[in-house]
C-alpha cells in the first residue's frame, strides 16, 4: 500500500454550482485484498484531521463496499465514489 500526498482536485455538483476540493491525501490500494484497504482507510482517519479529504483507489470489490459502511460508522462525509470496473475510488472528508 502506497500512501502520497495528491494535490489533485475533486469537483463535486452541489445545488448546480462545481466546487472545488482540494484532496490532501491519497491511499493507492491497487492491488490489496481485505481488509487491507478498510485498515489504511481507518488508520488514514483516526491519524487524520478534521475537514481532511481522503481519496482511496483500489481495485477489490469487497472493498469497495466495505469501506463506505466503515465511513458512515466513524462520521465521515463521503463526497463522491466512482467505478469504472476495473478500479473505484471513494473519496470523503473526515
Amino acid at each position: 500500500m502506497t500512501e502520497t500526498v495528491d494535490q489533485a482536485k475533486v469537483d463535486i455538483q452541489k445545488k448546480n454550482n462545481i466546487q472545488e476540493i482540494q484532496v490532501t491525501k491519497c491511499l493507492d490500494c491497487r492491488g490489496e485484498n481485505c481488509p487491507i484497504p478498510l485498515l489504511e482507510t481507518r488508520r488514514a482517519v483516526i491519524k487524520g484531521a478534521k475537514g481532511d479529504v481522503i481519496r482511496v483507489v483500489g481495485d477489490h470489490d469487497s472493498s469497495k463496499f466495505e469501506i463506505p459502511m466503515a465511513l458512515e460508522s466513524l462520521k465521515c462525509t463521503i463526497i463522491e465514489v466512482k467505478d469504472d470496473g476495473k478500479e473505484w475510488s471513494i473519496t470523503f472528508k473526515i
